[in-house]
């Protein structure tokens, strides 16, 4: 049976690095501006554990086929040194293949999560709840209304508990069910949550990150594709979850400005 289960192992090994190697059910488009560099870290550390991967099952099917038990009543042997320099061999080349990972991985994750957003970044402001998305935009005089949590009122579409009877600045903003922006412009978005934890996730532009309620959290990023895309939330947030999606468009520039002048004019 030994070598049964050796053969077996290794075709599943084979098989199943094949299917990364051969870029089978691989990652969609990259759109952004920051997505190259990561998807270059996704390469170098699926090419880092799959070595180990390949190693440590192939060495397996090899004890196996070598070391199983014939029924012949040979006198068990134990591995040199016991299995507690086995573990912790094992613990430290995992721990030096980690951090190796993550010293090369840094720039690229820093640019995403703690590099600030260029200086000409258009803002647009996220409000996620169950379960839907929206998103604000500053109206013709550029600024953005007050918060006013207690005057959010989802049955009059006041999704983010404007006052534009007391808030001037409030009055034109826009406030839409879909992200549009315009294609090679950077973009700012501040997230926050009206109730539980929540997520935006968009795989084109290779951003995901988490809504955490009470905290405002920003996301950056350059689309450099035009096109419709899917946002969807990756956190379970209750029993509509699965339906928790919206639309990213990526425009021109000329079309994005007619667009967003339409929504002022509303």
């Amino acid at each position: 049976m030994g070598k049964f289960f050796a053969i077996v192992l290794t075709v599943i090994t084979l098989v199943s690095a094949s299917i990364f190697a051969m870029h089978i059910w691989w990652m969609p488009v990259d759109i952004s501006v920051h997505g190259p560099a990561l998807d270059k870290q996704f390469g170098e550390t699926l090419m880092g554990t799959g070595f180990g991967f390949l190693v440590a099952q192939l060495s397996l099917a090899y004890f196996l086929w070598k070391f199983a038990d014939k029924g012949d009543g040979r006198k068990v042997r134990e591995f040199p040194g016991g299995p507690k320099v086995t573990i912790i061999t094992a613990v430290v080349l995992v721990g030096l293949e980690i951090l190796a990972l993550s010293f090369v991985g840094q720039k690229a994750w820093a640019s995403v999560n703690l590099d600030p957003a260029p200086p000409n970044a258009m803002h647009i402001d996220v409000q996620a709840e169950q379960f839907a998305f929206y998103f604000r935009y500053a109206g013709p005089d550029g600024q953005f209304g007050t918060i006013h949590p207690e005057k959010i009122n989802d049955g009059s579409g006041n999704y983010f508990g404007l006052d534009p009877e007391n808030d001037i600045p409030a009055r034109d903003d826009i406030v839409v069910g879909s992200l549009t922006i315009p294609v090679n412009q950077p973009i700012l978005l501040t997230i926050h949550s009206k109730d539980v934890g929540h997520s935006i996730y968009v795989r084109e532009l290779r951003i995901q990150q988490d809504f955490v309620p009470g905290i405002v959290i920003p996301v950056h990023f350059t689309a450099t594709q035009t096109g419709k895309f899917e946002i969807v939330c990756t956190q379970l947030c209750g029993l509509g979850h699965y339906n928790m999606k919206a639309y990213l468009e990526v425009l021109p520039q000329d079309q994005f400005d007619q667009w967003l002048k339409s929504q002022a004019g509303q």
